[in-house]
């Protein structure tokens, strides 16, 4: 009997653990490491779980979620609360939907320092008024209106002077079911007497600030005309204070544009688009671009990369999701976005190395959108931000788990999984990248691919960075043997990086191996730590 044909510590099929090793079942059907609470604690705050994986509901993994971020606060609930403060802060998020999400259950759950710490850190992460009607909504099912949350919930609103306080009630009016009214019956703050919360509230108020004059005085505006001369009186009025009605106007939104800031820009660039505004050679399309091509404004406003790449699939189409709107899209608005993309994630400096990009195209990255964003799926953000990295490079190469054969069904429709090099290159403008990616055939989940694909075709790689969901199930060796072999036949010290594109719990990086990485995919902060890890 040949014993070592069921028993191999160096060649182990996925669907089976390594022999000795911690690995524990992913949801696929194969085996893979447990990440540690607090790498599920950064996955869930950048990625969060909206809409689920492939394998596992949004139910089911909200809940394993708010099981890992629950535990870290038992743990160290103050380096919880300074972890979720931290990638908030940065805008390191697409969403910040998820951070407040753990804030709330930090105010909740926590015990009494922590419960302080999240509520000095309320303000912080929850920096306008829908942030705070989602923490409310949150906190809610976790505790009751005590005096730590009236008080909290009371700063954040004597925090701020007149004009910033009369800025946020206007703008941000009410979000699932929450007004500011609301909030300020039930925190009653000391200085409730000032005459924007009088106002809030609903009763009258002499002395009030110019925002909230302008927003009386457009509420009741009878032509664009007069909206636009409204504007040149009070111009940091925010455009969702403007009746709907006027918002078809391109003479409201030439008014607008000057001072609207660079998310709301992003934003609506389809809506000025379509009502002309926006076009070939016109002055606002200059403004549009010179705005999108600064770096400094776009970090300033913690615009997200997956913010603009949503904006630039969306842009491209011509129409929206959802409604009527249509449009024509203004080439030099696309390149712009294309440029803003690549500056949303900063300054990433180059590793320098021979570097494989392997990107996991099965049917599980096709299930779930990042963040919401209609069509970022985990299968084309990973093209994305691959395209980040291969900015920087000078000796790379693309590759995808495809199947290989003409039925083009992998394992499912009897055709082999292999690897197959992409012909898509950061010259090419994003939303190409994208699409090109979308059209490559779905092989099983092999992890293992890049390494072997590597080895057989000897081509030497010194660091391998695989963008997955983690959920690989298929194939005769794992990823982290693969590696070994290939370092021990090429004599190459080669790291393994993965580029963990879903919010689960699992990572085919061997924690115990300090040449293989496990970090979060759409962090802003990814791409230069991925290239620190390669230089070093």
């Amino acid at each position: 009997m040949a014993y070592a044909d069921h028993f191999k510590t160096l060649e182990t099929a996925q669907n089976e653990p390594i022999p000795g090793s911690a690995q524990v079942p992913n949801s696929g059907g194969g085996f893979a490491w447990s990440v540690d609470d607090w790498t599920r604690l950064d996955r869930f705050l950048i990625l969060g779980n909206e809409g689920g994986s492939y394998y596992a509901s949004e139910k089911t993994m909200t809940l394993a979620n708010a099981g890992a971020v629950m535990r870290c606060l038992s743990s160290d609930g103050p380096r919880a609360v300074a972890r979720i403060l931290e990638i908030s802060e940065a805008g390191r998020a697409p969403k910040n939907d998820p951070a407040i999400f753990a804030l709330a259950l930090a105010a909740g759950k926590g015990d009494a320092a922590t419960k302080r710490l999240a509520f000095d850190a309320l303000p912080r992460v929850c920096r306008i008024g829908t942030h705070l009607f989602q923490f409310l909504e949150a906190v809610q099912g976790f505790r009751g209106w005590g005096r730590g949350l009236r008080h909290a919930v009371g700063r954040w609103y004597t925090g701020k002077d007149s004009d910033r306080l009369a800025y946020q009630l206007v703008k941000y009016r009410q979000r699932g079911g929450w007004t500011h009214r609301d909030a300020l019956r039930l925190s009653k703050p000391k200085a409730g007497t000032r005459p924007e919360f009088q106002w809030a509230v609903g009763k009258e108020s002499e002395a009030l600030p110019a925002i909230i004059q302008a927003f009386i005085a457009v509420e009741k505006a009878a032509s664009a005309k007069d909206v636009v001369r409204i504007l040149g009186e009070c111009p940091m009025l925010p455009w969702e204070a403007i009746p709907s009605e006027h918002l078809t106007k391109p003479e409201v939104w030439e008014a607008i544009l000057p001072n609207l800031p660079m998310t709301a820009l992003i934003r609506n660039l389809a809506r000025m688009t379509a009502n002309g505004l926006i076009a070939p050679l016109s002055s606002a399309s200059k403004i549009v671009m010179e705005r999108l091509n600064d770096a400094g404004r776009i970090k300033e406003a913690r615009v997200h990369p997956v913010a603009v790449l949503g904006a630039l699939c969306t842009y491209k189409q011509g129409h929206g999701v959802k409604g009527s709107l249509s449009w024509n899209p203004v080439s030099q608005v696309l390149d712009a976005l294309d440029c803003a993309f690549y500056l949303a994630f900063g300054n990433v400096i180059p590793a320098n190395k021979r570097t494989l990009f392997a990107l996991d195209v099965s049917g599980s990255m096709e299930c779930g959108n990042i963040a919401s964003m209609p069509g970022l799926t985990p299968r084309v953000g990973s093209a994305a931000m691959a395209m980040v990295l291969a900015r920087t490079e000078p000796n790379w190469g693309i590759v995808g788990f495809t199947a290989t054969g003409r039925g083009h069904g992998g394992q499912w429709g009897g055709d082999p999984s292999g690897l197959t090099p992409i012909s898509i290159s950061p010259k090419q403008r994003l939303d190409d990248v994208c699409r090109e990616v979308a059209k490559l055939p779905m092989g099983g989940t092999d992890c293992a691919l890049p390494m072997v694909w590597a080895l057989q075709k000897n081509i030497q790689i010194d660091t391998f960075i695989v963008f997955t969901d983690s959920e690989t199930w298929h194939g005769e060796i794992h990823p982290s043997q693969a590696l070994l072999r290939y370092r021990q036949k090429t004599g190459i010290n080669a790291k393994l990086v993965v580029v963990g594109m879903v919010a689960n719990e699992f990572t085919i990086a061997d924690p115990a191996d300090a040449g293989m990485m496990d970090v979060v995919g759409f962090d802003t902060a990814a791409p230069s730590i991925i290239n620190d890890f390669s230089r070093s």
